[in-house]
């Protein structure tokens, strides 16, 4: 079912607990918004009460050697670039069905986007219903095809220049003429960028017969293609049926072409230099900004002062082309070079600031930051003075050489990555500074003369951890997504899932959420029929209980996906309309809404929206939630689950909800209540209250009972990281500005899940940006959920890392969030 800048790096290692602090708390520590004060995202720190400390600073960049030889050059640097281009092109298929001289035809597949391309494909045998995957017989196979699992075949395509000189990349795929073989099911693949590219959020399938049963020989439209139809956005001329042939689908054609637009992103590199000079006459800066990106360049940039990296806007004069965004920041537009070889700008600035900070913006979507670190820019105006670092004394000026020592040693620590550790003691003595600094921190913050406001931010915040119950466990959970959508494909994944158990327990995952279990019309689990039937394309129900068995013996517990808002009809009525239910709950129609057009319900109307792909069931019948509540009891005893992930439980009135879990006694549930952000004009409203206030409203009509997916931390999380707007970050009252900020024991957060990200994408997570969504959800309270894809990846190792912070400091669902500023 879909500005100022800081960043906030993967610490490696948390410090210790301080002496006197409680663990599990977190510190959010930023400058206030409020009327006449400008809103300090840029120079936020997250500080974990307990000792750990995760720095968010706007330009934390590791400062690049200075070149004093060089007369009046305070700083000079090219700094690497990296962004992301989206190239377009197309893929296409074309069916051959003349024999050549050997007696085969063939299917050729291929796209002319530059890449390392492979197809994964499986086929359909003729007389096969449904969508599912068969692997094909050897004698088809390309050569360099590998087997995946034991559903489906990746074969690489092959580049090679075509009568244009274009590179275009391709696969010949052959068959005999009389092959059982109907359709070519695939999806492409560039393995470079491991994305995943589809035709509407299914299939391409390409018909080698005649026709399709199911509709659209390119996706996933359910149409019927009639004997002798074209089907849309191909070129198919199915050969004429026989007189008296009944079924569509037995004739070969003689030919078939189809394509299909592809856009690919991908990265080029280009660079910045920045130049300062300090001119002692006339008590300025200069500083120049060159680069070779071509096009329109913008400099959003700041000043800070007294190495505070608080931004401010400097005092006019400004640069030519300068505009004032938001009171926060300026924009600058560059000049373009004589040449045409990039974009140029020069500026004075006062002696009386000590940096400057600067991310580069393209468009509206494009920013760019340090590649090195993932920060700002940071561009020191002043040679450093040790002097003045000595006669600091108060309190937060210490803090503030803490944390900048720390971050020196993170970044320091970030940049070795991807090298082999060649001195692990060396490491190893880092990480122990790294602790002693920040329990050196914390012990001063928790001073009290430090000038700061601690604002109790939540609606639910005990002193300690409340009993377990159904909206929260233990209030300690992390929560793994055992499933994407392509898992059913297999038709073991209960067998794989159970065989990670022991590793996802040794990763710090306490609960893991299995997949719908029921018989569905569509093999994802999401259209169930037959409640009942536990057989699914997952796997049988005996694989299923032992799955559940395994994993409670790794100390893990195991959420069912329970559908609840729709259900699939077996037979259909007088009018021949799919609304009569068969299997163990053989509801008539008025178990369907009334107000579903599509589904002809006598029930009553609905108590939320409805879903139009599949019957809406009514909740307010007393017969159809004692079936319900049957249901879900049978399935906590006969399966042993231990709670519910709820699926589109905006269908249905929380109240419902509630019947349900107190008959059922989940230890933890959660629903899926996502709809629509609020925008204006196209652009993300920096206040998300309406939309997470229909989340707590859900919540709260359960009692409760349920938590709900922080859909609203998920779209700003996107909005921040992917335009560097930080800012975002802290609501109007200084707190978090999602469910997160309101509800945080029922708020579940997550960046991706099956159909956000996978192969289906409908609202994927910015680009390489994963790890810092994972900082966030996992370093605050809330119930953090990580996706299957990203935990079997290459981020394993970090998320691994903050799992085991977020656990050492026993940071939990209630744990507070302080939002500090000094008056």
């Amino acid at each position: 079912m879909s500005a100022a800048s800081w960043s906030i790096p993967a610490i490696p290692r948390a410090a210790p607990p301080a002496r006197g602090g409680l663990p599990g708390d977190a510190f959010l520590v930023a400058a206030r918004p409020g009327p006449g004060r400008r809103r300090a995202a840029p120079g936020r720190r997250l500080r974990l009460r307990g000792g750990g400390v995760v720095v968010a600073r706007a330009g934390a960049a590791e400062v690049p050697v200075t070149h004093p030889e060089e007369s009046g050059v305070v700083f000079s640097e090219k700094f690497p670039l990296r962004r992301c281009k989206t190239v377009q092109g197309k893929a296409w298929a074309r069916v051959v069905a003349e024999p050549d001289g050997e007696g085969m035809c063939k299917i050729v597949i291929g796209c002319d986007v530059e890449g390392k391309w492979v197809l994964h494909w499986g086929v359909s045998y003729d007389g096969e219903q449904g969508r599912e995957w068969d692997q094909p017989p050897s004698e088809v196979r390309p050569p360099g095809s590998v087997t995946i699992k034991d559903y489906a075949i990746e074969t690489p395509l092959v580049g090679s220049p075509n009568s244009e000189g274009h590179m275009v990349h391709e696969v010949e795929i052959k068959f005999n003429q009389d092959t059982p073989i109907a359709i070519i099911n695939f999806v492409l693949k560039e393995e470079e960028t491991g994305a995943w590219f589809q035709h509407k959020g299914g299939d391409f399938r390409i018909p080698l017969s005649g026709s399709l049963e199911d509709g659209d020989p390119f996706g996933a439209q359910q149409d019927t293609v009639h004997p002798g139809a074209k089907p849309e956005g191909s070129s198919a001329q199915p050969q004429e049926t026989v007189p008296g042939d009944k079924g569509p689908s037995v004739k070969r054609i003689s030919e078939f072409y189809g394509e299909y637009p592809i856009l690919k992103s991908e990265y080029v590199q280009n660079f910045v230099s920045v130049t300062v000079t300090e001119n002692s006459e006339t008590d300025k800066s200069l500083v120049e900004f060159d680069t070779d990106i071509t096009g329109q360049v913008i400099i959003h940039w700041g000043v800070c002062k007294d190495n505070t990296m608080t931004w401010e806007i400097p005092s006019e004069p400004h640069p030519p082309k300068t505009k004032i965004f938001r009171q926060k920041a300026l924009q600058t537009l560059l000049q373009q070079k004589t040449d045409g070889t990039g974009n140029t700008i020069s500026f004075l600035l006062n002696a009386d600031y000590s940096g400057l900070v600067f991310v580069l913006k393209l468009d509206e979507y494009t920013w760019l930051r340090n590649v090195d670190n993932g920060f700002d820019f940071y561009i020191p105006l002043k040679e450093p003075h040790k002097s003045d670092e000595q006669k600091v004394d108060d309190k937060s000026a210490q803090t503030d050489g803490l944390i900048g020592d720390i971050r020196n040693l993170v970044v320091g620590l970030s940049s070795r990555r991807g090298q082999r550790a060649k001195n692990k003691v060396l490491q190893e003595d880092i990480l122990q500074e790294i602790e002693r600094l920040a329990a050196e921190a914390y012990s001063i913050f928790r001073s009290p003369t430090i000038d700061a406001v601690e604002d109790s931010v939540y609606i639910d915040d005990p002193a300690t951890v409340k009993p377990a119950c159904s909206g929260t466990g233990s209030g300690f959970e992390i929560l793994c997504q055992g499933f994407n959508w392509e898992s059913h494909k297999s038709g073991k994944w209960y067998v794989e899932l159970g065989a990670k158990a022991k590793e996802l327990a040794s990763l710090g995952f306490t609960i893991v959420w299995s997949p719908p279990p029921t018989d569905s019309v569509s093999p994802e689990g999401y259209m169930p029929r037959d409640l009942y039937n536990l057989n699914s394309r997952y796997g049988t129900i005996e694989e299923l209980k032992q799955l559940v068995n395994i994993f409670h013996e790794a100390g893990v517990k195991v959420l069912g996906d329970a559908v609840l808002n729709h259900r699939c009809a077996q037979f259909q009525n007088q009018n021949g309309v799919w609304n009569i239910f068969g299997g163990r709950i053989n509801w008539d129609d008025r178990a369907v809404v009334a107000d579903d057009p599509h589904f002809q319900g006598r029930g009553n109307k609905s108590s939320g929206d409805n879903f139009h792909a599949a019957p809406n069931i009514d909740h307010s019948q007393d017969f159809v939630r004692n079936d319900l509540k049957e249901w879900l009891c049978w399935m906590r005893k006969e399966v042993g689950y231990d709670g519910w992930r709820l699926d589109f439980v905006r269908g249905f009135w929380g109240g419902y909800v509630k019947d349900y879990l107190e008959a059922s006694e989940p230890y933890f549930a959660v629903g899926e209540y996502w709809d629509s952000l609020s925008y204006t004009y196209g652009e993300m409203d920096y206040n998300q209250d309406a939309h997470r206030q229909r989340i707590v409203d859900w919540i709260n009509a359960t009692s409760g009972t349920a938590g709900a997916f922080d859909v609203t931390t998920k779209g700003i999380l996107h909005m921040a990281l992917e335009r560097s707007e930080y800012w975002r970050l802290s609501d109007e009252k200084g707190k978090p500005p999602g469910v997160l900020g309101w509800w945080p024991s029922r708020a579940v957060t997550f960046i991706e899940n099956h159909d956000t990200g996978s192969t289906q994408g409908h609202w994927r997570f910015p680009y390489g940006m994963e790890m810092q969504g994972y900082v966030y959800i996992l370093t605050h309270p809330g119930t953090p959920a990580v996706f299957y894809d990203h935990v079997f990846s290459h981020l394993q190792q970090d998320i691994a890392k903050l799992i085991s912070v977020r656990r050492r400091l026993k940071i939990h669902c209630r744990s507070k969030v302080y939002n500090m500023h000094r008056k």
